[in-house]
């Protein structure tokens, strides 16, 4: 029979170990694993990305509930362990359940600290530790105006900011004399607190918080000073403790954490313990590279390894992940009375490095605005390598120019860490690569989860991939031919630095053309539009030809007038128009469009603002990415196959959306019965009226490759249709890829991963609130109209000496 192994945590640490276990030997042990909460395991780190908008629940999850079905863990969630007895080796669940064990790792991690002040039981007083903490604070946002963070630290700052994201009025609350004073010196940490000021947030520094104010509900604090302060909602995040009640209990010896040896042993035969509930030399670690150390000195120790190196304490780093504000720290920055130092700091672009020196050997590191050579500063002080060899001091170098000893990551050695938020080694990347077949960074990353945190240790993994498969890696190509990085890298580098513009994108991404080329100026300008529709002014000369003249561009340079008919109706009164106009500017084609639309081809470019004058109607935008016209059948209201009233339906959905930007052409279908006139099943977004309601399917596409759509759920009222619409529209504009259909994108995000979302009541919610604080920022507006109200855009686009604003095939 297999031993038995028990682990007491679902987190990170806990099933980090197991996985390793696992990899070492799969067949080793009966694996149970008891969680606190109801979810899977998830990547904690990432909790702020998820309060910030930036990634949603299902992303961070890291483990979902098909890998321990296929490792045969047995999962006991929603459950914790309420006791263990050593003695019969046995532990018992809040349920009653017993289970037995032979091994028991115990892995509870930490709580967060709450100030024992009056009123910390008060509702709207939340810490941020859990996905649930993270849901509150996000339904928090939508009811309340004002927040408070107490805590000026690594997760203060990062649920500060995603709560202003969220459109509260935010106001830190910090004790000490600057923010992250364990991780930053001062002037790092009064740059970092000037840095966010300009973005918004208020800060009350030196300030210690005596009682929270309200009846039930919070309404205030009141300060030791006597000040007081009005808030709706208060996050406490001051810090957290090693969960050891349990051990305590079961009689291990335990002081601030469980006590383990150098083997993750505690003072209990057969009993481990690893992560934020461990204590090592008297130490106990709250960051996640440590935890993953332990836990692969455990696994070897579990699964008979011959050579098993001790565990000898983590040197450990932080990175703050808030948009704008790039901060990295590590070692030792605080007990630096007889340490050397080299400090360099530039006001005019607030970028600040301080290495702190002992014996010609790094001992710690504060690096402010340009983080770039944290990994490489970080794995000289892990190797004590010394620096006598290396120039400390460069002042304006050429841009590229390598007077720092840089050394590319081929040369590391293979103890060197790539990946510190996951703590990977180069030597774990390159083995995974050379046993497993990997060839692509999203490889390397589900096997050794290098790459899945911060992202920033991506190119470092290319780069490992590239020398050790040469041609047959897979690229991670970049959108052209200007930058060699990909739709996902820029996005998260216009969060991460805040960029508004494209002249800010292409310096600060350092492109190869500083101006950009047709293929990436209207990518980058839509990935704009949609990180910061209120700051970012959208860029016409970004756009492509079509979109820039509001009108298709045909073969022979003419232009086609297409008139917005919702839902595809029209009266005899418009149908005379278009008539009249066709006769006048002797328009030599009008034809039904595909979409049930009269369009108006051959017309030309001097022509197309006194057409659109005449006709007095409002542009189609068959020519952009953008939401398309609605196709329709006539419904119940004449057919007698009928279920649905799917033109009034059709109009509905076309006056919700219309002049809405997406990643590419969003085409809508509703069709009455099954019978599908409409061929509702190969649109990005197709109903069919039944008796009980709307089938709804997505990710149907016509063209040169014809993709079924997939039945998504059956919708009983129009506005449900509207609501799962609008949620799937929003879903796309934040991931797809630009120029990408909806087909390709389902195929790559996974259809149960969308499902999931848009039959979520709150996820949809959610991206209702970004897509109409969307709208409200740009404003839907008839884009002929717009034209047509600014005589200078009238003369500037369409006189006929102008040819080079209608180049054919840009």
């Amino acid at each position: 029979m297999k031993e038995r192994l028990v682990v007491i945590g679902n987190g990170m640490a806990g099933v980090r170990t197991v996985e390793e276990i696992i990899e070492r030997d799969p067949d080793r042990y009966e694996i149970t694993i008891i969680g606190k909460e109801e979810y899977p395991n998830y990547n904690r780190i990432m909790l702020s990305n998820v309060l910030q908008k930036k990634m949603t629940v299902d992303e961070i999850i890291t483990n979902p509930l098909s890998w321990y079905d296929e490792n045969d863990i047995a999962l006991i969630n929603d459950d914790p362990v309420v006791g263990i007895d050593s003695e019969i080796k046995s532990v018992v669940t809040e349920s009653g359940l017993v289970i037995p064990y032979h091994k028991l790792i115990i892995a509870t991690g930490s709580h967060p600290f709450i100030l024992p002040i009056p009123g910390a039981d008060k509702e709207g007083v939340v810490a941020f530790r859990t996905i649930d903490d993270t849901k509150e604070m996000l339904a928090a946002s939508e009811k309340y105006k004002k927040a408070v963070v107490i805590g000026g630290g690594l997760l203060g700052l990062e649920a500060a900011k995603g709560l202003q994201e969220q459109g509260m009025e935010v106001t830190v609350v910090h004790l000490a004399k600057w923010l992250m004073e364990t991780q930053l010196d001062e002037k790092a940490g009064k740059l970092l607190q000037a840095e966010l000021e300009d973005q918004g947030l208020n800060f009350l520094i030196e300030y210690a918080t005596q009682e929270i104010l309200g009846d039930n509900h919070v309404t205030g604090l009141k300060f030791s000073n006597g000040e007081e302060f009005e808030t709706d909602l208060v996050v406490m995040s001051i810090g957290i403790r090693p969960a050891v009640e349990l051990a305590k209990e079961a009689g291990l010896e335990v002081n601030r954490g469980i006590v383990v040896d150098d083997f993750m042993h505690t003072s209990q035969k057969d009993i481990y313990s690893v992560g934020e509930c461990a204590e090592h030399n008297g130490i106990a670690y709250g960051l996640v590279a440590p935890l993953y150390e332990q836990g692969k000195v455990l696994a070897n120790l579990l699964t008979d390894q011959e050579e098993i190196k001790p565990y000898q304490g983590s040197k450990t780093f932080t990175s703050l992940k808030v948009s704008g504000a790039d901060l990295y720290s590590a070692g030792n920055i605080l007990n630096t009375d007889d340490l050397d130092s080299i400090e360099a700091y530039d006001s005019a672009s607030r970028k600040y490095k301080k290495i702190f020196l002992k014996d010609g050997k790094i001992q710690g590191i504060v690096l402010y605005g340009d983080t770039d050579e944290g990994s490489r500063y970080y794995n000289m002080m892990k190797k004590g390598q010394p620096i006598e060899d290396l120039q400390t001091i460069a002042v304006l170098q050429a841009i590229g120019e390598n007077l720092g000893g840089a050394e590319s990551v081929v040369d590391w050695d293979d103890d060197e860490t790539v990946c510190g938020c996951n703590g990977v080694e180069k030597g774990a990347i390159l083995r995974s690569i050379r046993e497993k077949g990997l060839t692509s960074v999203a490889e390397v990353g589900k096997v050794t989860k290098a790459g899945t945190s911060c992202g920033k240790c991506k190119p470092q993994i290319q780069a490992l991939l590239e020398h050790e498969l040469g041609d047959a890696v897979t690229a991670v190509t970049g959108i052209c031919s200007c930058t060699d990085l990909n739709r996902d890298q820029i996005v998260t580098q216009i969060y991460a630095k805040h960029l508004t513009s494209t002249k800010e994108v292409y310096e600060a991404l350092e492109w190869k053309n500083p101006e950009g080329c047709p293929k990436c100026r209207p990518a980058v300008n839509f990935y704009l539009n949609v990180a910061w529709p209120e700051e970012h002014q959208d860029e016409s000369t970004s756009r492509v030809v079509n979109e820039r003249m509001h009108a298709n561009i045909q073969k022979d340079g003419t232009f086609s007038v297409v008139p917005r008919m919702r839902g595809g109706q029209t009266s005899p009164q418009q149908l005379m128009k278009l008539a009249q106009v066709a006769e006048r500017y002797n328009v030599p084609l009008v034809k039904v469009t595909g979409s049930q639309r009269i369009g108006l081809y051959g017309v030309k470019k001097e022509d197309l603002p006194q057409i659109w004058e005449e006709l007095d109607m409002v542009a189609a935008q068959a020519y952009g990415k953008v939401f398309r016209s609605v196709k329709t059948c006539v419904g119940q209201s004449f057919c007698r196959f009928g279920t649905q009233d799917t033109m009034g339906l059709g109009v509905k959905l076309e006056e919700e959306f219309e002049y809405i930007d997406t990643p590419h052409k969003f085409k809508v279908g509703v069709s009455g019965c099954p019978r599908s006139c409409v061929e509702s099943a190969v649109k990005d977004f197709g109903i069919i009226g039944v008796e009980n309601g709307f089938q709804i399917y997505i990710g149907g596409n016509g063209g040169t490759e014809l993709v079924a759509a997939q039945l998504l759920t059956t919708a009983e009222t129009e506005e449900e249709v509207v609501d799962i619409c609008g949620a799937m529209m929003q879903y796309y504009r934040e991931t797809g890829i630009y120029a990408e259909r909806t087909a390709p994108w389902l195929e790559r995000m996974g259809f149960e991963n969308v499902q999931s979302v848009l039959l979520d009541p709150e996820k949809r919610k959610d991206l209702w609130k970004d897509l109409n604080r969307a709208s409200a920022a740009k404003g839907r507006k008839d884009t002929w109209g717009v034209v047509l109200r600014n005589p200078d855009l009238r003369e500037k686009m369409y006189t006929i000496d102008r040819p080079e604003v209608v180049k054919v095939g840009e």
